[in-house]
């Protein structure tokens, strides 16, 4: 079993990264290159800006190389949770951002010819009791109201023509959902910026920053200083650099992975026979989707915990320990990649994306971020170049957590918390 992403060791390796000492002044400076650094840099860089992108790890290493292979339209909350604090109209609108995430990821992968297996397969969302088939429901009868018209509900009793297991108590189905191997498409961001003349520096983490004037900032790193007329920061959960001001209002929560040997076709049909990507309505949530080589991808929270090779192989066990219980037939299956990341958690679990302080910056997308974080990526490059209204999320505040200053003290806490609301309701 390997501890290493799948999407990590199944793409092609990214060599059009710059070598040498960093200087210079560009247009723009882009801090992290996961998919939302990516989507911007490409955008910037058509517009005709000069563009620096300083990721300090690799290209694709966090986040965005990291999950469950899954771009889904639809909110993490309920629709009509959603409706009863945000009033219908501005639901809707968020909602059918999240539409054009999916619509703008297949737009990208077909302009610059992504070979990464995308695929508008669905998504099952899977009621874990009764009571959440009713809320399931009434979201669907909502979304049907102009945000989402397709997607619809499956009984209990129609629940095995769509997944192999009879421990949900039926679902709801947003057609619009898509499935793709996030490493290639990664790597497939990272050549087209590469060919748009976008200057991608990895192992650069960004130590310093000194505001210079208006938008312009210098910017240090342990291999040289450069300026720009403006920065962009797309840092997610990221614990380098002078970042203190976003730690304080993001909550880096881990999330955990396995992925299976290669299963045959009629195994496959008896699990997910439509291939779609699953996923629950628990707080402790299992998702599960077909990798493009006929794995079983089956991820979870699995525990309220950050990621290390210590943590990752005891959520590793926990993992296989539900994908069993959900799939008994699957207990003589050999699990093949075993990993964790981290997710950029908010406190209502709703992106944020702005300026602050003269610095440019989209993040917190909250385990929703594979086609929100792509989407913002283009929709940042148009705020930068005047078009604040672009920007689906300009109008929320964004308030520090109380008691949150960096380290997750309170983890267990939340964990314990979230279990005993799975158990009650």
């Amino acid at each position: 079993m390997k501890l290493t992403p799948y999407w990590h060791d199944t793409a092609p390796t990214f060599l059009g990264t710059e070598k040498g000492p960093l200087e210079g002044d560009y247009d723009v400076a882009v801090v992290g290159g996961g998919f939302t650094g990516l989507s911007a840099s490409i955008a910037l860089a058509k517009k005709g800006a000069r563009v620096i992108l300083l990721e300090a790890g690799r290209l694709g290493g966090c986040a965005s190389g990291r999950n469950g292979g899954m771009c889904n339209n639809g909110f993490a909350q309920d629709y009509a949770g959603m409706v009863g604090r945000l009033g219908a109209d501005a639901t809707k609108r968020l909602y059918q951002s999240f539409n054009t995430a999916v619509d703008t990821v297949e737009r990208i992968v077909r302009e610059e010819a992504i070979d990464c297996d995308f695929r508008r397969v669905g998504k099952l969302k899977m009621a874990a009791k009764p009571a959440h088939y009713d809320k399931l429901a009434r979201s669907q009868e909502l979304m049907a109201q102009g945000a989402d018209p397709d997607a619809y509900m499956v009984s209990r009793q129609d629940m095995p023509s769509e997944v192999g297991t009879d421990r949900y108590f039926g679902g709801l189905i947003f057609p619009k959902s898509a499935a793709m191997h996030m490493g290639k498409f990664a790597h497939g961001l990272a050549t087209a910026a590469a060919r748009y003349g976008v200057r991608l520096h990895e192992n650069s983490p960004v130590t310093g920053m000194k505001r210079l004037n208006g938008h312009a900032h210098s910017l240090s790193t342990p291999s040289g200083q450069v300026t720009a007329k403006q920065v962009l920061l797309a840092t997610g959960t990221s614990a380098v650099g002078p970042l203190s001001y976003f730690r304080r209002r993001i909550v880096p929560v881990g999330a955990f992975l396995i992925v299976t040997e290669p299963l045959s076709q009629a195994r496959l049909d008896s699990l997910l026979p439509h291939r779609r990507n699953a996923t629950d309505t628990r707080n402790f949530v299992s998702y599960f989707r077909v990798t493009p080589d006929n794995r079983l991808l089956f991820g979870g929270r699995a525990r309220f915990a950050k990621s290390n090779p210590r943590s990752d192989m005891k959520s590793g066990a926990i993992l296989q320990r539900s994908m069993i219980e959900i799939f008994p037939s699957l207990s003589d299956v050999r699990i093949d990649y075993c990993w964790g990341g981290m997710v950029d958690m908010t406190a209502d679990r709703l992106p944020r994306a702005g300026e602050h302080d003269g610095l440019f910056y989209s993040m917190g997308y909250s385990g929703h971020g594979t086609q929100m974080s792509t989407y913002m990526g283009q929709i940042m490059a148009e705020v930068m170049d005047g078009n604040t209204a672009a920007n689906p999320w300009r109008d929320f505040d964004w308030p520090a957590i109380p008691g949150h200053f960096g380290p997750t003290w309170f983890l267990p806490f939340v964990g314990a918390y979230y279990k005993l609301q799975d158990i009650l309701h």
